[in-house]
């Protein structure tokens, strides 16, 4: 067994503190025992050792792709010996690093394919804490909202109103859809419930994720964390919405795609602009652009075809990400960011702010 380089475990490492604290004990036991304990000599500790420094690995989110290869050799049936070392059976860490050195050995060259792209779950509840933004935006505007997604991955969230939602004192949505998510709302008031129509949804990514193909739809799977069934049967249900509802996702850059989707406002719709959790993987003057050019387009659009700019994303705070919210209407605070709530990261919690 050779250990990783001090950089390259030293992110690792961090990554298994992240998924302990996100609730994946067993995804933190794999990053740990890659750290700790090391990997056989051979194409996969090569690569990961030539990867670069702790930045790009964290990046790059190299830990994740690891285990996400690991998963995948399990739910493809690829490698049957590893099965009885994932949950939900329980096992030692040295038993399970057996098993892993095994593995990597063995199945080098599929986990070194595996390497090759970036984690992409397309997380679902995620839409647990955009819904309650929507609601407000329904309730302020009553009028049909043209969706537009940044950063689509597979376009799961894009059928975010097809799925059920229950935050414990306060539903939305309909009880026997196949995606039901759970969001503990732990602070200030919900907004109203009522019915929103969606006229169109469309969304852009850099590289898409096509679940018409049955190996992109394994990949997903298989970036969601082992010992988090309730997530993995999210995403089966959203994947099984997808068939009957195909998202509609765009292979292009997030500025070039919504320049093109500004120019096509409706009369008597709101266009509703939003993300979660892609945001820090543009580069800064893509950024920059697409702000100017919603900023452009508020500044010309009429009262009757408002447009909104809703968004999940991490910021200075740590452990949550922040829900804020952007609108053009013609009024007088137009332009103006407020912070809705504070969120998880996948969409177990929200904190409302009334103060809005």
């Amino acid at each position: 067994m050779q250990k990783l380089p001090g950089e390259i475990a030293s992110e690792f490492l961090a990554q298994a503190d992240a998924c302990e604290r996100l609730g994946s004990p067993f995804t933190a036991a794999l990053c740990r025992i890659a750290a700790e304990h090391g990997l056989p000599d051979g194409p996969i500790y090569a690569r990961l050792s030539q990867w670069g420094d702790s930045a790009l690995a964290r990046d790059d989110a190299l830990a994740l792709r690891f285990a996400g290869a690991l998963h995948h050799l399990v739910l493809t049936g690829t490698a049957p010996e590893l099965t009885p070392f994932y949950p939900p059976d329980e096992v030692t860490d040295d038993d399970l690093a057996i098993a892993i050195a095994a593995a990597v050995d063995t199945h080098s060259a599929h986990v070194d394919r595996f390497l090759d792209g970036p984690p992409q779950t397309n997380e679902t509840a995620r839409s647990a804490v955009l819904l309650p933004g929507y609601l407000l935006l329904a309730a302020r505007f009553d009028m049909p909202m043209v969706m537009s997604e940044l950063g689509s991955s597979a376009g799961l969230n894009q059928n975010w109103n097809r799925y059920f939602y229950d935050y414990g004192n306060w539903q939305w949505g309909e009880p026997d859809s196949p995606v039901a998510l759970a969001c503990e709302w732990r602070s200030g008031n919900p907004p109203a419930t009522r019915d929103i129509a969606v006229l169109d949804h469309a969304g852009c990514d850099i590289a898409p994720v096509l679940i018409s193909e049955r190996q992109n739809r394994e990949r997903l799977m298989a970036y969601v964390w082992a010992d988090q069934p309730a997530r993995l049967d999210r995403l089966a249900g959203a994947l099984a919405i997808a068939t009957d509802y195909p998202p509609q996702v765009e292979a292009e850059t997030a500025a070039r795609w919504i320049e093109q989707r500004l120019s096509q406002s409706e009369p008597d719709t709101l266009h509703v602009v939003f993300h979660s959790i892609m945001w820090q993987y543009m580069p800064a003057t893509e950024q920059r652009r697409i702000a100017d050019l919603l900023a452009e387009a508020g500044n010309r659009i009429a009262p009757n075809a408002p447009l909104a700019w809703l968004r999940m994303e991490p910021d200075e705070t740590k452990g949550s990400a922040a829900l804020s919210l952007t609108t053009w209407s013609g009024a007088s605070d137009d332009g103006r960011t407020i912070e809705l709530a504070r969120v998880d990261f996948h969409g177990r919690w929200i904190e409302w702010n009334d103060a809005r």
